[in-house]
């Protein structure tokens, strides 16, 4: 009889996770029927929304686990301030105002006029943001790149679900930026099947992107250097609460790049990446609380190649249109068949270990 209640503990700690999801959901399937005025359409935003949300989440699981494993050393007070004021700052700051930010800088508006545009004339935003799609692209396919390819080129990765592949890249990673070699190679490669005329704004959003990424490893490594000072100062307190909310920064980065490979509706990546980021809000909670960590396995590894997939789809989308259905369903067959793989590795683990437990009795009987 305890088992019924351990799930309903479980998922009480997403209530508002739920209610949130349900109020997103709801508010995207009434844009696509403003936007579009067909039951197609709506069906289409509400899709859209829901891809969103899982892509979000399955980026950011381990930013979960990262955020539980600071906040178990945080006073009460101040997990409950990170929880709230910090959801508020990753669902409307990151989601929201980043997103607007890549408009402004890609369509060369305005943020006032972005909005008002996003707003008012679909059409028209619509139309500046297809001319600002090669840079975005070229942009956001070589950051969430870079954040593939380093998760996997990692000499102290030992867990690999694709062995032969990914032992073969942890091998290779003892050589020093070999995934930044690899990513210039590409880049390079690919400007020349582009239109002459585009190859001088792919290179350098593409070299822009890679720079953000390097910036962004640059200020983890900082933290990182900083954190036992940071947290023997502040422990608990508003030191703590900025590191972990610079920490939620660099982790959403690839979600908010990303979402543009599925939609290039700022009110649509908002809702999505929004519903997201309330789940991890509520895998974090769960985390601290009961005190655990991830069951599954390759789970990660899964979301990982996800995003693989994702910036090999940007960089060909420079050159053609592929159905954002094709790019969702991709990343979340991947996210299921890593989580179906770790359900089948936790089996074979049990399996394994009744198995030794009764031959152990066998041989005591014996």
């Amino acid at each position: 009889m305890t088992q019924p209640q351990s799930h309903a503990s479980a998922l009480g700690y997403f209530k508002w996770a739920f209610i949130f999801t349900a109020v997103g959901l709801v508010l995207g399937a009434w844009l696509g029927w403003q936007s579009t005025g067909t039951v197609g359409g709506m069906v289409s935003v509400f899709f859209i929304c829901t891809v969103l949300a899982v892509l979000e989440i399955s980026l950011s699981f381990d930013n979960a686990i990262v955020n539980a494993n600071k906040l178990k050393d945080m006073t009460p007070e101040w997990q409950h301030r990170f929880l709230t004021w910090g959801i508020i700052i990753a669902v409307f700051g990151m989601r929201i105002v980043f997103p607007l930010l890549i408009v402004v800088i890609a369509a060369k508006i305005g943020p006032i006029e972005a909005i008002v545009l996003a707003a008012s004339k679909p059409e028209e935003y619509a139309r500046i943001m297809n001319d600002a799609h090669l840079p975005i692209a070229a942009f956001g396919g070589t950051f969430l790149m870079m954040v593939g390819l380093t998760y996997f080129f990692d000499h102290e990765k030992d867990v690999h679900w694709i062995k032969w592949v990914e032992s073969k890249m942890a091998r290779f990673a003892t050589i020093k930026g070999i995934e930044i070699a690899f990513v210039l190679a590409l880049i390079l490669g690919f400007s020349t099947l582009l239109d002459p005329a585009e190859v001088h704004t792919f290179v350098y959003s593409a070299i822009y992107g890679l720079l953000t990424f390097l910036v962004v490893e640059v200020v983890g490594g900082l933290l990182d250097a900083s954190q036992e000072t940071m947290s023997a100062a502040a422990k608990g307190g508003f030191g703590a609460f900025l590191y972990l909310e610079v920490l939620d920064a660099s982790f959403s980065f690839d979600g908010v790049i990303g979402a543009f490979a599925l939609t290039q509706n700022l009110f649509v990546i908002a809702i999505g990446l929004g519903i997201g980021a309330m789940y991890v809000r509520s895998m974090t909670i769960m985390l601290v609380e009961k005190g655990t960590l991830s069951e599954y396995r390759y789970l990660e590894h899964g979301a990982f190649y996800a995003i693989l997939i994702l910036s090999v789809v940007m960089y060909f989308q420079t050159l053609i249109h592929i159905p954002e259905v094709i790019t969702g369903l991709g990343g979340a067959a991947l996210i299921g068949i890593s989580l179906w793989s770790s359900i089948r590795y936790n089996r074979r683990e049990r399996e394994m270990e009744q198995a030794e437990t009764a031959d152990s009795q066998q041989r005591l009987r014996a």
